[in-house]
């Protein structure tokens, strides 16, 4: 069965709540109550193996790896790699210059050859199409 890594935004964030039960394919979440080496170990074999790299990212993200894995993943992996962004989080935004980056980080990854879908419904809409087993 085809199944997607849910990187990006952790911190509280709703999204993976929101896509889990949408998908018609399998998922690894990655978020865990305790990050140790173990579950960083689980982390990168989940991405190496997994059909897709999903990552998204919402105001509520607080660190810069996750922008990092997905660049990472759109030069290494292209086609597998799918990048999205969220302007809002609940009560959290976006401002003006982080959009702009947010663009630039998708326009970045696109060139690399991988996915940027605008939302999370295009997102579960292209990983239940079935087209995504044109491209695994």
């Amino acid at each position: 069965m085809t199944k997607v890594f849910l990187g990006g935004t952790v911190n509280n964030s709703t999204w993976r709540e929101e896509i889990m039960p949408r998908l018609e394919i399998d998922y690894f979440n990655p978020t865990v109550d305790e990050w140790t080496d173990e579950a960083y170990k689980k982390e990168l074999f989940e991405r190496e193996h997994c059909d897709f790299c999903l990552y998204v990212l919402t105001p509520k993200l607080t660190g810069f790896y996750s922008i990092a894995e997905a660049i990472d993943d759109s030069n290494k992996r292209p086609q597998k790699t799918i990048f999205c962004y969220i302007p809002e989080d609940q009560d959290k935004k976006f401002g003006k210059f982080q959009i702009k980056s947010m663009n630039a980080v998708g326009k970045m990854i696109k060139k690399n050859g991988a996915l940027w879908l605008d939302s999370i419904d295009e997102v579960v809409d292209y990983l239940n199409s079935g087209t995504q087993k044109a491209n695994s």
